[in-house]
């Protein structure tokens, strides 16, 4: 598996299979960048409406540079996207779907709490291929242990406690800090030394260089429940 950050909550997933490599991109969003120029995307999946996931004005013409994709979205995303006229298959917690060959399981319901007089949008989070969890904008718990999580670390709907405790909780074998845009560099910087510092010992903690592709070995072990720390 690889990845490639282009920022804030959007992430590309690459994998080799059988049926050749699939590429899934994950929350093309306003706040990051570069992913316009992806091509051969196999899906593009939407987590929730909000614009830092959810570019309508890029996505379109993404869509049509690639011809084929299929574009995912969860139930509000694809009340937006029905409006704008932009074929799509929306999904909900509890679906299960399949990419060329690569498995992805829906998860979430809700987004996070903002303010109890906001009202809550929906928002999917997506296991893909049993290893690899991007959760939207909440802190969805995966039904047992996974490679690599896509873990929010900066937003209105949260604090950096919440996300390690979150962390701690899934404890997967490499932690990939996402959801970071709207923090000042310093910030980001030191919510990314306060993972390191109180994540289970056995994750490590990736955070990638935006617009590269990185490598996640297919073997790296998965955690155990008895494993993470206490």
């Amino acid at each position: 598996m690889n990845l490639t950050h282009f920022g804030h909550a959007c992430v590309l997933a690459t994998f080799e299979t059988p049926a050749g490599g699939t590429r899934l991109l994950l929350d093309p969003g306003t706040y990051a960048t570069g992913f316009e120029q992806a091509r051969d995307l196999d899906a593009i999946l939407i987590t929730h409406e909000h614009p830092d996931h959810l570019d309508m004005d890029r996505l379109s013409a993404l869509v049509k540079v690639n011809p084929g994709v299929r574009l995912i979205a969860d139930p509000g995303a694809s009340a937006h996207l029905g409006q704008a006229g932009i074929d799509h298959e929306a999904v909900s917690p509890g679906d299960t779907f399949t990419v060329k060959g690569v498995s992805v399981a829906v998860m979430g319901g809700e987004h996070a709490v903002i303010h109890p007089q906001l009202p809550r949008v929906s928002n999917n989070a997506y296991l893909i291929d049993g290893r690899l969890l991007h959760p939207g904008d909440a802190l969805v718990i995966p039904p047992g242990p996974i490679d690599v999580l896509l873990v929010p670390v900066g937003g209105p709907w949260m604090k950096i406690s919440e996300g390690i405790d979150y962390l701690r909780e899934v404890a997967p074998s490499t932690a990939v800090p996402i959801h970071q845009a709207g923090l000042a560099d310093a910030h980001q910087q030191l919510h990314h030394q306060l993972l390191r510092a109180l994540a289970p010992e056995a994750t490590d903690i990736q955070v990638l260089e935006l617009r590269v592709p990185t490598a996640f070995p297919d073997d790296i072990p998965k955690n155990t429940v008895s494993g993470r720390k206490p």
